[in-house]
């Protein structure tokens, strides 16, 4: 096999919300893998000196490493477009339908895909409405229990589990301190499964599905960023027509919502066996305790698959 050349590869990290730390902490394990491979790298905060930064550097390929609505809604993606750069994962078009969690859930029920029923309501319309009103109307609708959510972000911040209405008062103020829409979603108890997709050469692959098993029973975000709290299975502990099953899922959840080079589609599986989607990652966390890694160390290995989704993304250069 021939040595992949040496790169200059620029990695954007940081951010200003409530992510900046899991973004420093993915961006740091990204870099370590990819020095490994004798790649030149710099990291660079998401400021005003950024393009300046760039154009100094002349990057080979940009990894921006921002989780969250800076790094995740398509602008970051823009920019760099607009830069005429090469980077990383998905597109501008893929990043802003799977940030809107309400937006991904309606693209794969379009496509015949199956995600628990929910309704997605602004903080303007509880206002106009009342509170009141609104949340029987929910508790009529989808019943108990549920799950409330932020409508945009990732690492399970501002999520709640809820099984009665005062709870999902509580959620509610809860996910309005991060994003002025929450998703609602009715509750599937189940097994939490994450599949790990990864383009080589052009051909999207799902890792071994990883399966988390918490204290509490809900991946929340102490279960993902605290050591103790949550076991995790990669490959997790499936039948294969199982394991088939959510690979194929996860693999048309990536499809049609367009994603590109490597996403985390998040999933649960049912007492039935039948497995729905809950959320899909455009930047998936890269930290000692995220899935991506874990799903690629069952793979072969987290530094190789870096290294490929690296060079896949060099390889087809700037997209518009």
């Amino acid at each position: 096999m021939t040595k992949a050349r040496s790169m200059k590869i620029a990695i954007i990290t940081g951010g200003q919300l409530h992510e900046r730390e899991v973004s420093l902490r993915s961006a740091n394990r990204v870099a370590t893998q990819l020095r490994r491979f004798g790649h030149e790298l710099k990291s660079l905060e998401l400021d005003r000196n950024l393009i300046d930064s760039l154009r100094d550097f002349e990057p080979d390929v940009v990894w921006p490493i921002i989780h969250g609505r800076e790094g995740e809604d398509g602008s970051l993606q823009d920019l760099l477009e607009l830069s005429g750069l090469s980077y990383v994962g998905s597109g501008p078009k893929g990043c802003r339908i799977s940030l809107s969690k309400p937006v991904a859930k309606s693209v794969v029920e379009k496509n015949g895909l199956p995600t628990p029923q929910s309704v997605a309501l602004p903080q303007i319309l509880f206002r106009q409405v009342g509170a009141d009103t609104l949340l029987k109307e929910v508790s009529r609708r989808l019943g108990y229990p549920l799950m409330v959510k932020p409508s945009r972000g990732g690492s399970a911040m501002g999520i709640t589990y809820v099984e009665d209405e005062g709870g999902l008062r509580t959620a509610m103020v809860n996910a309005f301190a991060y994003d002025d829409e929450v998703l609602i979603e009715r509750f599937i108890k189940g097994r939490e499964i994450s599949v790990s997709i990864v383009e080589e050469q052009g051909t999207a692959r799902a890792l071994p599905p990883v399966e988390i098993r918490t204290d509490v029973g809900r991946y929340d975000f102490d279960a993902r960023y605290l050591t103790g709290r949550t076991e995790f299975f990669a490959p997790a502990p499936l039948a294969a027509d199982l394991d088939k099953s959510v690979r194929a899922l996860a693999l048309e959840c990536h499809r049609v919502l367009e994603l590109e080079d490597f996403s985390r589609i998040d999933l649960i599986v049912d007492a039935d066996g039948n497995p729905w989607f809950i959320d899909a990652n455009v930047v998936p966390g890269m930290t000692d305790t995220s899935l991506w890694p874990l799903a690629a160390e069952a793979d072969k290995g987290f530094g190789k698959l870096i290294q490929t989704v690296t060079l896949h993304a060099a390889s087809r250069g700037q997209r518009s």
